[in-house]
């Protein structure tokens, strides 16, 4: 009985270290990890959606709460000269391996995308993955904010044989178009001051 107790203690001992040596790592090297998601996934994604600008748009992004809810979303400002010309922000949605990430490019009025880039996504290599070339994601280049594919009334040609991940890429830029709407008049005060 004692010697059950003894290793009890002993397993106990050695998970809470291990947790505390995990979350001590998780934390110092979260700010690195942002970093890099930051370089090498938004970063290429924002140069696909914005244009004309001169800031860095990854270094001048700002966190805003969407309306009625605790969700905060972070939004990449083009600036030229200081004003405001558009925004991108990153929006997911169910796709058939998981989330496809999308980020979405905005004029100031949001009535017109500056288009879109795929940041991530666990879709079939040849089939699903196609949604991340450039002639799906070129359609969205100055479309209009409203999107939908033609197989439900809109003009956005889905790929063949992908329909699942071509949907969530289209779900993932409706999202991104809700939540912009939502927080608009946040993001032309936070950048109208030269904040």
């Amino acid at each position: 009985m004692k010697e059950g107790l003894k290793m009890i203690a002993v397993l106990t001992l050695i998970c809470a270290m291990f947790s505390v040596t995990l979350a001590s790592l998780k934390e110092a090297t979260q700010e690195r990890i942002e970093e890099q998601v930051l370089t090498y996934v938004q970063g290429p994604a924002i140069n696909e959606v914005l244009h004309g600008y001169d800031n860095s748009p990854v270094k001048d992004r700002k966190k805003f709460i969407i309306h009625d809810t605790e969700t905060q979303i972070t939004v990449f400002p083009a600036l030229k000269d200081g004003k405001l010309l558009g925004v991108a922000l990153e929006t997911f949605a169910k796709g058939y391996g998981g989330d496809v990430g999308v980020m979405v490019g905005f004029d100031l009025n949001g009535e017109q995308l500056s288009g879109i880039g795929i940041t991530t996504m666990k879709e079939t290599p040849g089939v699903g993955s196609k949604v991340a070339g450039h002639g799906f994601t070129s359609q969205f280049k100055e479309h209009p904010a409203a999107v939908e594919l033609t197989s439900k009334g809109g003009d956005i040609e889905g790929i063949a044989g992908a329909t699942i991940s071509s949907t969530a890429s289209v779900e993932a830029v409706k999202q991104a178009v809700t939540i912009f709407e939502k927080i608009r008049p946040q993001i032309t005060q936070a950048w109208s001051k030269g904040s």
